[in-house]
């Protein structure tokens, strides 16, 4: 798919699916072409990325200055919404415009690859060697890989030690699913709240509940399987027995966080991006259980450095530089952590938790997460996704048993 007419063909397919693969966390640029110099060795080089909330005077935006001097280059950034950023990449690369760097949420990249948009590490030469293979996976499309992450999130599981104390729960006992229903039965006969999460309609639901429906063992290609059922069940039956509030239905993972921090909660899943504000808080995390032990695998979350087609390939080689600087161990771990996330490599790891002690749950959930467009899964994720995140909505709210709700999900995400 590397010629453009392939791209234009692709463009129309997936250009609205993209949109809707984004899960969480500007003004238009221009691309390679259309600012500053073509000379490859030097001049201006074009920078998307998905955090507008970051301006010039940002540790961000000097982290991207500094590796862009260090390869004698200038970098010209725009930050645009999640949402918007990929099928805004979609476009700029059907009118040949793209910038020279496209920082994207890690289930947009096969749609990116599907599209003709972006180049492959073999081509560019990005250095993927050293990155943790269940990261990486978010990448690779057939074999090949096409973006290095900036790094990783996950979920895991929040609890309130206090809460937790009151009701004689030990949070050490806590290694099943069923060990988790007896504690939180027991924070709830104490008079607390149990649990809250995000069941939204939307990504956001399907990202939050695929920690379950893989710690049951079930697998995206077979939403009606008995261990995804198991999975609805244990959501579904949370709420009936009002251990987890009617909200989850219509929870963001912001507005469930909320509800977390008035302190009447025992557990909350949440993410890698509110463990400062937790530690601020008191709370404590541990990676989230699988049906029958150990920690289940939570999705991915965090965006991966890709490059994508130039009309000019010698300027890949420089772009490469720029990723490298922004990969490396210095700056994912030795200078400020602005984008809080889990380094991709083993070695980062081990010199962030020699940092920080307390990222160690987080860093055993994400050694156990995996890529929602994993399994060679790529654009098909999108349209499971939607019909994931619809059957546990038709279960939370009582419309259809969770056997009922998955059997109609599968036959619609195969008819599509």
């Amino acid at each position: 798919m590397s010629t453009s007419i392939t791209r234009t063909r692709a463009l129309g397919a997936l250009a609205i699916g993209a949109v809707a693969v984004g899960v969480l966390a500007g003004c238009s640029g221009g691309g390679a072409g259309g600012s500053g110099s073509t000379d490859a060795a030097g001049g201006t080089y074009t920078f998307w990325d998905p955090y507008p909330q970051y301006d010039a005077s940002s540790d961000w935006a000097k982290v991207i200055d500094k590796c862009a001097a260090d390869a004698g280059v200038t970098v010209e950034r725009t930050g645009f919404d999640t949402s918007d950023l990929t099928s805004k990449a979609l476009l700029a690369g059907q009118q040949g415009d793209s910038p020279d760097i496209l920082l994207i949420d890690n289930p947009a990249v096969s749609t990116l690859v599907e599209a003709g948009i972006v180049t492959a590490t073999d081509e560019n030469g990005l250095q993927v060697g050293d990155v943790a293979e269940n990261i990486l996976g978010a990448s690779v499309v057939d074999g090949k890989t096409y973006g290095v992450p900036i790094g990783a999130n996950t979920l895991a599981l929040y609890y309130n030690p206090t809460v937790l104390s009151a009701a004689g729960v030990d949070p050490s006992s806590i290694k099943d699913w069923s060990s988790l229903n007896s504690a939180i039965e027991k924070v709830v006969a104490s008079g607390k709240k149990g649990i809250t999460f995000s069941g939204i309609g939307t990504e956001e639901g399907s990202f939050q509940f695929l920690p379950w429906f893989w710690g049951a063992g079930a697998d995206l290609t077979q939403l009606d399987s008995s261990q995804a059922a198991s999975a609805v069940q244990l959501w579904t039956d949370w709420v009936k027995k009002g251990w987890a509030p009617n909200s989850v239905i219509n929870n963001t993972q912001t507005t469930s966080w909320q509800e977390f921090q008035t302190g009447d909660f025992g557990f909350a899943e949440n993410g890698t991006w509110q463990k400062a504000g937790a530690a601020k808080a008191g709370y404590e995390v541990m990676p989230i259980p699988a049906a029958k032990g150990g920690a289940a695998p939570a999705p991915t979350g965090g965006e991966f450095l890709t490059l994508p087609v130039q009309k000019d390939s010698a300027r890949y080689a420089t772009s490469s530089k720029i990723v490298e600087c922004l990969t490396s161990t210095a700056n994912v771990v030795d200078t400020d952590n602005t984008l809080n996330y889990i380094a991709a490599t083993p070695e980062a790891q081990k010199a962030q938790l020699a940092k920080d002690s307390t990222l160690e749950p987080w860093i055993e959930a994400v050694g156990a997460a995996k890529a929602r467009t994993g399994d060679n899964l790529g654009v098909k994720y999108p349209v499971i996704s939607e019909q994931l995140w619809t059957a546990v909505q038709n279960s939370l709210t009582g419309a259809q048993s969770p056997q009922d709700a998955l059997k109609a999900a599968q036959q619609a995400a195969s008819s599509k």
